[in-house]
């Protein structure tokens, strides 16, 4: 796939799970060569989720465009020295300092590849009083501060604050970590500075915790200044009036945000209350704010008439931003989703018939036809390929 950006670039990928498999997937649709470690009986995230035909349909998407490699990493160093002497890029989401253990940290990668840039994902970073702690995405959610954010107000429910629903620190830890290398590869070989000014790769460290910290917008210089701490606010923008999620006659849910002064204006008009757009207590933004209550009142009670289709339809006819909070099914038949093969039919040998998830990023305004060029491989499926065709082994070495 030449015409793609990273077409040439070789990545080795010692991940499980989430975080550095995710990294390294956004490289493989951007055309990278990735090479992906299994331990035998491969990646435990294979048992993850729904299956069919004996298969993880999750493991579709999370291995595609990857050659799967099956190599105990205790026992085969050897191997992974060589792929590591092949690669420009290493990712790896362990443990901290689980690569020293088994005798491969940094040091030892690239004394055998002194340009190799090697992405580390872990929980809390490889330094700091917890960065031996164990950690999963939902930790990184709770000690990052978001999940104190996803509640409801105080004192409207006994419930906790729920998880927003997919793995988000994981998913942006590898977001960070492809962030992070491609920074590196950028030093290492567009101004020759890397490591010691001599173009030497460099290790990149992310994590899960300060992954989801950086979202948390200005809550640190708030608090900061005066003490305040950001409370949980459901489904409304505390900054912004109205924007929220309004209850519809059909069960469903409609997410408006007319917070904009015409917006405003039209959004009144259609759901009967001009009088309210005319009326100085919501003149402005901060009024609207403070008045929150009964202008949101107002709103739920025109879409509590109208079936969420029915009212979104309404409100985009007057240009006024809204949605229906789409669920899987109206996501995979929506036109604009498919006119931008963001959702994309394939065919997987090991599960048959399914869909894919396009790449969120597009070049030169193409439409992105053939992002998979191959679904997720059983484990270990290419490393004859690998080891002897690829590297030059010797058979009696695997």
């Amino acid at each position: 796939m030449s015409t793609l950006p990273l077409s040439g670039l070789k990545v080795l990928e010692i991940g499980h799970y989430i975080a550095a498999p995710f990294c390294t997937r956004i490289l493989a649709d951007l055309g990278a060569e990735v090479i992906k470690l299994e331990p035998p009986g491969g990646d435990p995230f294979r048992g993850w989720g729904a299956e069919k035909n004996g298969h993880s349909v999750w493991f579709s998407i999370h291995g595609r465009n990857k050659l799967s490699v099956e190599l105990d990493l205790k026992k085969d160093r050897p191997v992974l020295l060589k792929l590591a002497e092949w690669a420009d890029v290493l990712v790896e989401n362990l443990r901290a300092g689980q690569l020293e253990r088994l005798n491969i940290g940094p040091d030892v990668l690239q004394a055998v590849n002194p340009r190799l840039v090697i992405a580390r994902i872990s929980g809390y970073g490889q330094d700091g009083p917890y960065r031996d702690k164990p950690a999963f995405g939902a930790i990184g959610e709770a000690i990052g501060g978001l999940r104190h954010l996803t509640g409801h107000p105080g004192g409207t429910t006994d419930l906790p604050p729920p998880r927003c629903g997919i793995s988000i620190s994981d998913d942006l830890a590898g977001l960070y970590a492809a962030i992070g290398l491609l920074s590196a590869l950028w030093q290492r070989d567009a101004t020759g500075s890397g490591k010691g000014g001599t173009g030497k790769g460099r290790v990149v460290d992310v994590n899960l915790v300060d992954s989801v910290f950086s979202l948390m917008e200005g809550m640190l210089p708030e608090y900061a200044m005066d003490g305040r701490v950001r409370q949980p606010a459901g489904a409304a923008l505390p900054t912004a009036s109205p924007t929220n999620t309004y209850p519809c006659a059909d069960g469903r849910w409609l997410c408006i945000a007319g917070n904009s002064d015409l917006i405003f204006a039209r959004l009144m008009a259609v759901i009967g209350r001009p009088d309210m757009a005319a009326d100085p207590a919501y003149k402005t933004n901060g009024l609207r704010c403070e008045n929150r209550v009964v202008l949101d009142t107002a709103i739920a009670a025109w879409t509590r008439t109208l079936a969420a289709k029915d009212a979104e339809a309404t409100l985009e006819a007057a240009d006024v931003p809204c949605s229906r909070l789409f669920d899987i099914a109206d996501c995979s038949a929506d036109p604009h989703f498919r006119a931008r093969n963001a959702v994309q039919d394939i065919d997987d040998p090991l599960i048959g018939r399914t869909m894919h998830p396009g790449p969120a990023i597009r070049l030169d305004g193409e439409r992105p036809e053939d992002v998979v060029r191959w679904t997720g491989p059983a484990v270990g499926a290419h490393t004859d390929h690998v080891l002897h065709t690829l590297l030059g082994l010797p058979r009696t070495a695997a």
